[in-house]
């Protein structure tokens, strides 16, 4: 193995540049704002428990027939869809004339220990899908899932797809024993019982600590010295403040929905294997109909794309169609490239099946 050569000039050369980046920072650090998320005016339309239903505000009328309601995860706060001026899947879908309404699940506390799957699905999400349907005064709405929040929006079109025009998923996990799948590796043999009836509501720094061991080089030791690079850059580093901050910006889980998403999903695999029931009713992937479209991220760690492609093999509906997106698992929403493709896609696929 050769010895690593060292030249003592360029060493001094890159010391130099990070002192000089390091005295600036001084400076800027004094000029950065406190910085904040949700680029985009909105209105709450819906209240019930914790939950809200905000509609997003746009500079013009919307066009479209029908309205697009996100449904979001539990485990993230939702706002990472408009998360600043620049980076912001809602406002260029309203740019494009699209009519969009967002689900926003709270902060759960001790009252919501017991809410399972049944009260997300048949209860919170149906009738945030009716409210919706009033508001913009038509009989069925678009909807649109991600990550965790596709998989539940799977499940309700399954039961209700009757109040459905068409459903949209991103980033959505549909076979959870996919072998690069590493979070479904961690819960595979989790004793999930003892796991909730110990803490009850899941502490969302444990969660996240979860997620930030999935790459621990890169997620806790790379980017804070990456860091380095902007220091001397106000709006770059106000990025970088602003993405950590919604990181750690995250809620509790209600326990009983955690036990039963660990259990029927990331160990059971009965979304695609069967057996699933929510709320006693049956859930298959067959039952689903009506158009479907299926976005993924080919670099996703925390949703691979073998997780989400499987959806196509399931469906029911004769209209699915798949967009594989070249980037990661919150590129999707923030990134240069996914302002340019991501929602034109959504709006020109909804623009030829919304009556």
């Amino acid at each position: 193995m050769e010895p690593i050569r060292i030249d003592p000039k360029r060493a001094l050369d890159e010391a130099m540049r990070a002192q000089q980046k390091l005295a600036a920072s001084f400076k800027t650090l004094r000029e950065v704002e406190d910085v904040d998320y949700g680029a985009t005016d909105k209105e709450a339309i819906y209240r019930e428990d914790k939950v809200v239903v905000y509609r997003y505000k746009g500079k013009g009328k919307p066009t479209a027939k029908a309205p697009i309601l996100i449904c979001y995860a539990l485990v993230n706060r939702p706002y990472m869809v408009d998360l600043q001026d620049d980076r912001s899947l809602v406002k260029n879908l309203l740019a494009l004339g699209e009519d969009v309404y967002i689900i926003d699940w709270g902060y759960p506390d001790g009252a919501d220990r017991w809410l399972n799957l049944d009260d997300y699905i048949n209860g919170y999400i149906r009738r945030c899908v009716d409210a919706v349907a009033k508001h913009a005064g038509v009989k069925k709405i678009n909807l649109l899932g991600i990550c965790q929040g596709g998989a539940f929006s799977l499940c309700f079109a399954s039961l209700h797809q009757d109040k459905l025009q068409n459903l949209i998923t991103m980033v959505t996990p549909v076979d959870f024993h996919t072998r690069e799948n590493m979070l479904s590796h961690w819960t595979r043999d989790m004793d999930v019982d003892l796991f909730v009836d110990t803490l009850g509501n899941v502490p969302a720094d444990l969660m996240n600590w979860c997620y930030l061991t999935l790459k621990p080089v890169r997620l806790n030791q790379q980017k804070y010295v990456a860091m380095l690079d902007i220091l001397d850059d106000k709006v770059e580093l106000e990025n970088f403040l602003r993405m950590e901050k919604w990181i750690f910006d995250s809620p509790d889980q209600a326990g009983e929905a955690f036990r039963e998403f660990i259990r029927d999903f990331y160990q059971g695999n009965k979304l695609v294997k069967g057996g699933l029931e929510i709320g006693g009713q049956p859930i298959s992937l067959k039952n689903i109909t009506i158009p479907v479209l299926n976005i993924f991220a080919e670099q996703d760690h925390l949703v691979p794309p073998s997780a989400s492609r499987p959806l196509g093999e399931h469906i029911g509906t004769k209209d699915y169609t798949q967009l594989a997106f070249k980037g990661g698992h919150i590129g999707i929403y923030v990134s240069g490239r996914a302002q340019r493709e991501v929602p034109p896609a959504i709006h020109e696929w909804l623009a030829k099946r919304t009556k």
